[in-house]
């Protein structure tokens, strides 16, 4: 009978529990069970720690200060839930040298440290928890990753900022290409950024990114990335109006000369650019300072002078400085939306390289047409002197290498 008495207690204790845990704090959880286990009376601090799991030590700290605050009724009653300085001490407290070790492992070369143990080795929190370790500081990855957000640590990627040595006249070049943008874009004449796109090997290759796909059933693609004989590659040559946010893409197969350039900026204009442009009386054209539509290319001032002729108007060109091609509009408001576009996307062919950059579109209304120019265009053409005098080239004042125009009429021998 008493047994079963203890056992009807026990459901009570555990039922009441319960209910009114989720309402108390630590301290009154402790004293609530230390108030019933002394209701309970002979057994209750075992009877109280079986219905509510709690440890009895605990139940009887309860019961201690149940007697301290009855024996002293008038004490201001402590709102601290554990008593000062309790609970684990920080790494950083226990190790005070933890924080200074870990950082001159992260970053040697900035704490004068050239031989440090891993400085050439992969730095995961788990390598940098076992060199810790090693080194007497015993500590885990998790902790080590907890310190190092803390210190303003985070996972970074390199990031392209240096442009190496500065041209002395970079920012003048910028400010003149401004003003000559601007003054086109008064009269109401076309400007063009022209650039070429990276190669791309057409086939089931891996492209960068990321694509929504079932989960767990990846797009499959070749381990190797050697060039298919077949399908070959894919040179996409841009050219991008600055006024109309509009793009045109020639994707090539031979090569990327300045012959291929020049053409992909006649097919721009035949396609695109003579009916948004009608009455144009001259272009302006924007293009890094090396490649195929380089500065110092003679191939790419041949080839201006027969697209001038062709268009019947003079034809203005100002080259960024060296090592400022992420300048180019072109780069920043076309190529890049492209390649977010085809993210995660196998190139199988040459016509999903066109559908893929013909559909790219923004919120901000670019539109693009791209066209496969399957002609070929052979390297090392050689320009002669006699050539290149012949073509019509008036250079500007200020840097003439840099900014010139190149008329319809060729010179006169």
């Amino acid at each position: 009978m008493a047994v079963m008495q203890d056992a009807t207690a026990i459901q009570r204790i555990e039922s009441i529990f319960a209910a009114v845990a989720p309402l108390m704090d630590e301290r009154m959880r402790r004293q609530w069970a230390a108030a019933e286990a002394r209701s309970y009376g002979w057994g209750g601090v075992r009877a109280v720690s079986v219905a509510v799991g709690m440890s009895p030590n605990t139940i009887r700290k309860g019961l201690a200060e149940l007697a301290v605050r009855e024996a002293t009724p008038s004490a201001p009653i402590e709102t601290r839930l554990r008593r000062k300085g309790g609970g684990r001490k920080r790494c950083t407290e226990s190790d005070p040298e933890l924080l200074t070790a870990l950082e001159w492992l992260v970053d040697p070369s900035t704490r004068g440290d050239p031989q440090s143990p891993l400085r050439w080795t992969c730095k995961s929190t788990t390598q940098l928890a076992e060199e810790l370790t090693r080194q007497g500081h015993s500590t885990s990855p998790s902790t080590v990753g907890r310190l190092l957000r803390a210190a303003g640590y985070s996972l970074q990627s390199n990031r392209k900022t240096k442009e190496g040595s500065s041209h002395p006249d970079r920012n003048a070049q910028f400010e003149h290409i401004n003003t000559k943008v601007k003054a086109f874009q008064r009269r109401g004449q076309p400007v063009i950024s022209v650039d070429t796109k990276k190669k791309d090997l057409v086939g089931e290759f891996r492209n960068g990114g990321r694509e929504w796909q079932p989960k767990g059933d990846p797009e499959e693609v070749l381990v190797h990335d050697f060039m298919d004989k077949e399908l070959g590659k894919a040179i996409p040559y841009g050219v991008y109006d600055i006024t109309e946010n509009q793009g045109w893409v020639s994707v090539g197969i031979d090569h990327d000369t300045a012959r291929f350039a020049a053409e992909a900026i006649r097919r721009w204009w035949r396609k695109m650019g003579s009916k948004r442009h009608r009455g144009a009386k001259e272009l302006l054209i924007t293009a890094d300072g090396g490649g195929s539509n380089g500065s110092r290319c003679r191939l790419w001032k041949l080839a201006l002078q027969d697209l001038a002729v062709h268009l019947g108007m003079p034809i203005h060109v100002c080259h960024f400085p060296p090592g400022t091609s992420k300048w180019n509009k072109i780069e920043h408001r076309m190529f890049c939306h492209i390649t977010q576009n085809w993210r995660g996307r196998p190139l199988v062919s040459h016509e999903v390289i066109i559908n893929l950059i013909a559909n790219t579109a923004t919120q901000q209304g670019l539109t693009v047409q791209a066209e496969l120019d399957a002609a070929t265009y052979p390297t090392g053409t050689k320009v002669t002197d006699e050539e290149l005098a012949r073509v019509n080239l008036k250079p500007a004042k200020f840097h003439g290498n840099w900014n010139y125009q190149i008329l319809p009429g060729r010179k006169k021998k």
